[in-house]
This record gives structure tokens, sequence and C-alpha cells, in this order.
């Protein structure tokens, strides 16, 4: 008997699989399901009520009276979408909209009825008949959608006891929370499976969830017994702040469990295609952000129907520019660059994501007027995002000549194009190094700095509203840019260690490239002309401690399964970095994230004939020529810890 019974549970089992992996219903397929269950419902409902009036039956009267009741409740069907939901994810949303679209039909029926039964024309259902239609309706889609929901949690419980090898423990009791752990445990290729939950602030003891107990933060993480429960925790991002993240995150660490987060799609939903992928906390999540509030649609405004053009489109800032002005319906985005494999593979992704978008891979130099030239007669830009430049402060020190050549004389370049060819908004990417340079880098974007801005100037005065609104945006590290500090510590950590820091105490502010970019789209748009726009990055880091976090977020013990030593301050580098100088102030915008910096202003011609100097220097590649006019045209740059700072005693 036992073989039989297991027989037959396994053989309904892999019926039930076989369903369940088809692809889901559509959802007029399922509105249909649903008119058909109310019509059987007035069916039942007509039967009942002729047969205990022993009234003849009629067609023609059942016929107009089902389509006059299967209309209107078809159409609350409709207002209230009780179609749109997975059938087999069926909760009690589902539920609520079910009851609230029979309820809305069931009033609306019934001053019908009045209303036929005051003309004298025939009732549609007698006395108690819109309750008992309505309750049968009910009955029979609840039962119908929550049936197979059961079937399909018993058949995902039991091949998750079977092919789901990791338990984990969810973060938090809130709806999202559990729709999440419904979505994990319902996935198939799934490695973990969710056991339970932990809670903070209440006394979860022998409660439960879906059948699932409750466990208090403290229980969960020093209890013995149910630390050998579970191997992960997993979290909602959305549903969990800054605080309670760090705290999950450290006991996680104590404990060696793995502390797992779902993937997000571009516009902050959650993505149910990607959930079998969960991610580890990184670094960065730990960060304290704010959320950063943009105005789309300004944005989408200004940029709708235009041709925009972005310098460095291949580099980390630059395409991400791409990637976001590509929502906005733009007519066409021109990708300048010199790296030809980057500039590819963004071209490539912009096909794949933006096929609608007319897109033009340039392989083009900023230092190179004539081709630029001929890229702005060709196509007539309305909008420039300069982000093209070099950035790696020890290099520039080996190389100020380049520094100059492409961060001064290539924005020269362009700013002049854009001038010329009345380029609407122009916008170029500078960075934090820029206040007091302490290196080559530093100094060289402040000079282009000094030079959109005197050009901005010059045009307000000759062109006055009509002049290109020239824009310089200032903002510190960005997390997951080439080069970044965090790649860099990732390979360390994967080669085993040790992790090289520079100095114990040295400090910067990080923003992700998301939130840069997007400040940097609002800042193009609000911006008159003529601003240094600075970043909110938010509270510093101190390398040190990000070090040791993340080498304890990879499962590792620093200083002992992993080392940190530290190397020395590099050449230009600076402990900190300031985001103005200390005699500049800001003043606010609409967004609380970006403000306006109060830098002095220079006379064109002064700069112009500056720059005009420093251009043919560099060009002569006489490096220590070239810092020392640098150094005169930028008086508060002092170098650190470099070759050069011998400049800087005489």
């Amino acid at each position: 008997m036992k073989n039989v019974k297991k027989y037959l549970n396994d053989k309904l089992l892999q019926v039930c699989r076989w369903i369940f992996k088809t692809p889901y219903l559509s959802k007029w397929t399922v509105y249909a399901m649903d008119v058909v269950t109310a019509a059987i419902s007035f069916s039942l409902t007509y039967w009942i009520f002729m047969n205990l009036s022993h009234a003849a039956f009629s067609w023609q009267g059942f016929v107009g009276r089902m389509l006059v009741c299967i209309s209107v409740t078809s159409l609350f069907f409709l207002i209230f979408k009780i179609h749109s939901g997975i059938i087999r994810y069926a909760g009690t949303r589902d539920a609520f909209r079910i009851f609230c679209s029979l309820f809305c039909s069931s009033i609306v029926l019934i001053l019908v009825h009045l209303l036929m039964t005051h003309y004298g024309k025939n009732y549609l259902l007698p006395g108690m008949g819109f309750l008992i239609y309505a309750m049968m309706t009910f009955t029979f889609l609840f039962f119908s959608k929550f049936s197979i929901r059961l079937m399909y949690d018993y058949v995902q419980t039991t091949d998750n006891k079977h092919f789901k090898s990791i338990p984990a423990l969810m973060y938090g009791v809130a709806p999202a929370n559990l729709d999440l752990m419904r979505l994990i445990n319902h996935t198939y290729d799934m490695s973990y499976y969710i056991i339970g939950f932990i809670v903070v602030g209440s006394n979860p003891k022998n409660k439960r969830i879906y059948n699932l107990p409750i466990y208090d933060m403290n229980d969960a993480f020093h209890d013995e017994e149910c630390l050998s429960k579970f191997q992960a925790v997993i979290i909602d991002p959305k549903q969990i702040d800054i605080q309670e993240k760090h705290i999950l995150a450290e006991k996680c660490i104590q404990t060696q469990k793995t502390l797992l987060s779902p993937l997000y799609t571009e516009e902050g939903n959650l993505d149910p295609q990607k959930i079998s992928k969960l991610e580890k906390i990184k670094f960065e999540d730990l960060l304290h952000r704010d959320p950063i509030e943009i105005d789309l649609d300004a944005i989408a405004q200004q940029l709708s129907g235009k041709t925009i053009m972005i310098t460095g489109a291949a580099g980390s800032i630059g395409s991400e520019i791409v990637r976001q002005v590509c929502k906005f319906g733009i007519r066409q985005v021109l990708l300048c660059d010199v790296a030809e494999s980057p500039l590819h593979n963004i071209s490539m992704e912009l096909q794949d994501k933006y096929p609608h978008i007319n897109q033009t891979p340039l392989i083009a130099d900023v230092r190179n007027l004539k081709q630029m030239e001929s890229i702005f007669r060709q196509y007539q830009p309305q909008i420039v995002y300069h982000a093209a430049a070099y950035k790696h402060v020890p290099l520039m020190e080996l190389y100020p000549c380049e520094a100059i050549l492409t961060n001064v004389q290539g924005s020269q370049y362009l700013a002049d194009l854009a001038a010329k060819y009345h380029v609407e908004v122009f916008v170029m990417i500078s960075t934090d190094k820029a206040v007091n340079p302490s290196n080559v880098m530093g100094a060289s974007k402040r000079i282009a700095e000094m030079y959109v801005q005197s050009l901005s100037k010059k045009q307000k005065e000759e062109l006055g509203d009509k002049a290109t609104k020239f824009i310089t945006t200032r903002f510190g590290n960005v997390l997951g840019s080439n080069g970044s500090v965090i790649a860099r510590f990732e390979q360390q950590i994967s080669a085993g260690g040790p992790l090289t820091v520079t100095h114990p105490d040295i400090i910067r502010y990080f923003m992700t490239i998301s939130e840069a970019c997007r400040l940097v789209l609002d800042a193009g748009n609000f911006g008159k002309g003529g601003e240094v726009f600075v970043f909110d990055m938010g509270q510093p880091v101190k390398i040190k401690d990000m070090a040791e976090m993340m080498i304890k977020l990879s499962g590792f013990t620093p200083y002992k399964d992993i080392d940190i030593i530290f190397t020395g301050l590099r050449p230009g580098e600076k402990l900190y970095e300031e985001l103005l100088y200390d005699r500049e102030t800001v003043q606010p915008t609409h967004n609380q994230k970006i403000m306006i910096g109060q830098v002095k202003t220079y006379d064109y011609k002064y700069v112009q004939t500056n720059i005009a100097k420093l251009i043919d220097t560099a060009r002569s590649y006489n490096h220590e020529a070239t810092v020392k006019l640098m150094k005169k045209i930028v008086p508060e740059f002092i170098s650190l810890n470099s070759l050069y700072d011998v400049f800087d005693k005489k």
C-alpha cells in the first residue's frame, strides 16, 4: 500500500512539475477563464432560482439576463485587473481585487435590476440572487486560483528539499520580503531556499509565517542550534536602512554567514528573470547613500529629439552618461573615443539595448582640432558632455605634457567648437582634485575649468541668452570606475593579498557612477552657464577601513588571512581631497545634492594667452618648463610628494 501511495504521489508530482514548467498563461487567457467562471456561476444561480420558483425555463430570458450580468461583471474584472496576476503566485491581494470587483458589479446590477422593474421590464435575478451569484463567483475564482497556488507551493517545497542545497534566512517580514521569499523558493534554478525569517525588536518566539519560523536577530546569530540551520542571509535592499545593513553585515562576518541581495533592473525594480543570481553584498552597498532625486521630466524635455555628443564615451563616466541619455528619446548619440575595443563594446551594448537610437561610434581624438571640427560640422551636436581626460594622478606626474595636451588643449578645442557651432549646452566633467591641486592632473583640470568659465563669461557678454551654456561639474572618486581602488582591492583579495594602501589615514569621497552621471545630467539641465557645480559626495571614507571591510566581506580576517601594507603616499597624492577652496562658498540649488561653487573667474584674454603659452611649452615635451608655467597660472598648485615640489620653494 505504501509503495502504491508513493508511486501515485511521484506521478502526481511529475504531472504538476510538467504543468508548472509551461510558460505563464497570457493575461487575456486568464481573463477569458474568469469570465467563463462567472458565466457558470450565473447559470447555476439561475437554475437554482428557476427550480425553486417552478417557473418555466426560457432560453431567451436566460441568455438576455446572463449577457447583462456577465457584461457588467467582466467590465469590473477589467477595472480591478483580477486577470493581471500570475495564478501560481496568487495571494491575498488577488483575493481582495476579486472581492472588490464582485462587490462593485453587484451594486451596479442591483441598480440595473431596480430600473428594469421600475419600467415594467423583466427582473434580472429574484431576491437574494445577486448575493448568491457574487458569492458563488468569488468562491469559484478564489478556489480555482488558490488551489493552483497551493499545488505549486507543494511541488516547489518538495523540489526544494531535493534540489536546493543552501538554507538561508530572509531579513524582515514586510510584504515585499514575503514576496521575495516566495519568488526565491519558487524558482527552480536557485541554489538557496528560505527556511525562516529574521526580525529585530519583537518577540517572535513560536511565531511562523507561511509555516516558516521567525527568529529574533540575537537568537539567530548567537544560538548554536539556530546558527547550524542556515548558511546565508538574504535581504531586500529597499526594505532595510544603512544602519541595519551594517549591523547585519557585521554579524554575518562574525558568524561566517553569507549576506546576499537580489538584482534589480535599471528602473529600480526586482528582476524576476535574474532572481537566481543573488549576489554578495559589496563594500559599496554599505556606504551611506541618500537616494538621488532628479527632475526626469525636465531632463527628458531637454534631451528628447537632440543630437548628443559624448567624448570619452568608452570610459567609465562617459559610457554611463551614454546609457543614461539613451533613456530620454534622443535623436542621435555621437560616441567619441580613441580606445577602439571599449568603444566597440559600448556601441554593441547600445545596439542590443537601444536598437531604435541612431548611434555613431567615432574613433576621435579631442587633441586633433581638424578631426573634431569635421565632427561638429557634419553632425551639428546640440548638447556635448566632455568626459575625455587623463585622470590617473601618478601617471600624469610622469607625463605632465600629455596632461596639458589632453586635459587643457582638448577641452579648449571642444569649448571653442561648441561656441562656434552654437551648441546649446556644453558640460565639462572635472574633479575634486582641481581644488587646491597638489598634482599635475588636478592642476590641468583646474586650468581647463578656468578656460571654460572665462569663455562662458565672454560669450554671455557678446551674445546674451543665445550663448552656449558652459557648465562644469566637480565630484570625487566614483565606485566601479576603471582603475578604482575597489577594483584594485578585489584583484588583490582574489590573489590572496596583501592589500596595498598608501597611508593609514588617507580618506576619499565616493559616489557610484550611476549617481554621479544622474547629477551631471541634472546640472546640465538647469545650469544657466558659467557655473561650477559641486556634488555632495556624502561622508568621506578611510581607505584602510574600506580595505578591512572588503577582506571581511570576502570571508577572511584582516592582517591574519590577508595582510594590509602601507606603501606611502604616491607622487601628488593628498591625504584628503577637497571639493572647494577654503575661500570659496557654495550656493544651494533645487537639488540638495548639487551646489554652485563660488569659484574665482578670470578674464578670457588673460586665460587664453597663458594657455597658448602652456600648450606651446607642452608640445616641446619640456616637462619642467610645463609644470613651472602651470604653477604660474594656478598659484595654489603646490606639489606634494613630487619631484616638482622643488619649484614651490623658489
